[in-house]
């Protein structure tokens, strides 16, 4: 088998492995692959069993050291050579076990050891980095089975065993039609009709670029995955592990799906730093395949950097009852935004956090988003974009009152702020927010207590009609703050409403007000919203 830095050639599963030993990077994904992959990846083998050819897809490496007998970090493929190597491992000892002791041998020397022709030493063929998980693979190539003290559910170790199993009790019921002719079959379609295109570069960064390139096309691999291997892969030899232990110390923080993801983390951080980016842009910013008008990507030592002293901070923007160098009315702030689910402004807190003055500077930031989510567009692109910039703006004066000037075509007058929250329709969580801010006259309150549509469709409290009520039930006028979770199930009438729900109000709710008005009707509705807007107008202008 040759290779050149520029092209990949093609293999026998039986040629790469017998010439080849591969180790797993730490900094690699983990082996992933569940129930569906490996059903899906034995039924294609075993469809094509009598086929001349079957290809296995790309498979990247990069050697370790000198030589064509040296160890190679498998860049791209692991999935792939992990599951091979359990299904070669079930076809050996199945061979043991029916006395097919010379297949056995030639599949353990194909696949499984190498042996060194001057000691007799054997070494495995495919090595993980990961101390817990080489043991249980080896385990299994050893004995046809995981050690015995597995207990992690979900873990690498348990998937590999799974996998194994799985592929075990398939080949079983495959030889069970004539078990020493399949034998024979699978040894030779493994060995000799089995096929990998295999790219093998001395570089590593040059064989991470070929691995981008490939995978960007696809739709399985993400920005994290990306994002990681560029990282480590940038980092010289000696230095990868380490880098590594950092990287994972900080994405283990964050979960790998919804909003708060460490991919979103890393773009906040860089976006304060370097204006917006967006989120498809990310990884080609970051490894400096795209370049963005005015904006400067950290290296990747900087990068690092940047998130790991960022990381107690935002973690906090996250869950606020952590501990870190936030506190009080700062922790008070972020909750507020966790409440609305506003994310977009992240880049801005943490921008402006440990300049002069921060904790006015995120005051501001809160009321700019409140102001913008009553008069309807906070969630647009170009917005996000604009809190991008002005992050950088920030960051780079050390001064928040940039952001007054930045921003100030995003600041409604506070007259269209009122007049939009009287009339417009919002959800609960944002009703729920500004309910409580404005009995409790507080920009960051604490929201307790649930939302009550005092006026439904469904109880018909008050005289309102259905189209009266389509108009006006969502909006601030018709709502109440009570700590029961449900409606009293006697309440039918606003005589009764005022009767059981009024006394089970939050604290600081507008009882008495709501105690005056006789008859819940859209007039009501609209009066009452007025005056919370007119209230609500005092506050987040003050």
């Amino acid at each position: 088998m040759q290779s050149t830095p520029l092209n990949a050639s093609a293999s026998t599963a039986g040629a790469l492995f017998s010439n080849t030993t591969f180790e797993i990077p730490e900094f690699q994904r983990e082996y992933a692959w569940g129930s569906d992959e490996v059903s899906e990846f034995w039924s294609d083998l075993q469809g094509s069993l009598d086929s001349d050819t079957y290809f296995l897809g790309l498979i990247i490496l990069t050697n370790q050291g000198e030589g064509l007998n040296s160890r190679k970090d498998v860049v791209d493929g692991q999935q792939r050579i992990i599951t091979l190597s359990l299904l070669a491992t079930a076809i050996y000892h199945e061979a043991l076990t029916r006395e097919r002791k010379a297949l056995a041998e030639r599949i353990q020397a194909d696949f499984l050891r190498s042996i060194d022709y001057e000691s007799d030493a054997t070494a495995p063929r495919v090595k993980l980095s990961d101390h817990a998980d080489d043991l249980t693979f080896q385990s299994i190539l050893s004995t046809g089975s995981g050690p015995a003290n597995l207990l992690e559910d979900g873990s690498v170790s348990a998937r590999m065993v799974e996998s194994f199993e799985y592929l075990k009790s398939r080949l079983q019921q495959d030889l069970r039609s004539d078990p020493f002719k399949r034998l024979g079959r699978w040894t030779d379609f493994l060995t000799n009709k089995l096929y990998f295109a295999v790219f093998v570069h001395p570089d590593a960064s040059t064989a991470y670029q070929v691995y981008e390139v490939i995978n960007t096309r696809g739709k399985d691999l993400t920005t994290a995955d990306l994002l990681k291997n560029y990282i480590i892969s940038q980092a010289p030899p000696n230095q990868r592990s380490e880098r590594y232990k950092d990287w994972r110390g900080i994405s283990k923080q964050f979960t790998d799906e919804g909003s708060n993801n460490f991919v979103q983390y890393i773009r906040h951080v860089v976006t304060a730093r370097s204006g917006y980016v967006l989120p498809k842009d990310l990884f080609g910013f970051l490894a400096g395949r795209i370049t963005l008008s005015g904006k400067i990507p950290p290296t990747p030592p900087q990068l690092v950097g940047m998130l790991q002293n960022d990381l107690p901070l935002y973690l906090q923007m996250i869950d606020p009852t952590l501990g870190g160098p936030a506190e009080g009315s700062t922790l008070e702030i972020f909750s507020a935004l966790n409440s609305l689910s506003v994310l977009a402004v992240r880049p801005i807190l943490l921008a402006t956090f440990g300049v002069p003055d921060a904790l006015e500077g995120m005051k501001y930031a809160l009321k700019l988003v409140v102001r913008r989510i009553v008069v309807g567009n906070l969630g647009t692109g170009n917005v996000e974009r604009r809190l991008g910039e002005a992050a950088k703006s920030v960051y780079e004066s050390n001064d928040w009152h940039v952001l007054i000037d930045a921003l100030s075509d995003l600041n409604p007058e506070k007259d269209e702020f009122v007049d939009k929250l009287r009339s417009r329709s919002f959800n609960k969580q944002v009703l729920r927010f500004l309910r409580s801010s404005i009995i409790q006259k507080a920009i960051a309150p604490r929201t307790n207590g649930t939302l009550h549509l005092i006026w439904t469709r469904q109880s018909a409290v008050g005289a309102m009609s259905d189209e009266e009520g389509a108009a006006w039930s969502s909006t601030i006028g018709n709502t109440f703050l009570s700590d029961l979770e449900r409606r009293d199930k006697t309440v039918t009438d606003w005589a009764s409403f005022k009767q059981k729900m009024l006394p089970r109000a939050v604290n600081h709710e507008w009882v008495d007000r709501l105690g005056e008005i006789d008859e819940w009707d859209a007039q009501a509705v609209q009066t009452l919203g007025a005056e919370l807007a007119q209230a609500a107008g005092d506050l987040w202008y003050s």
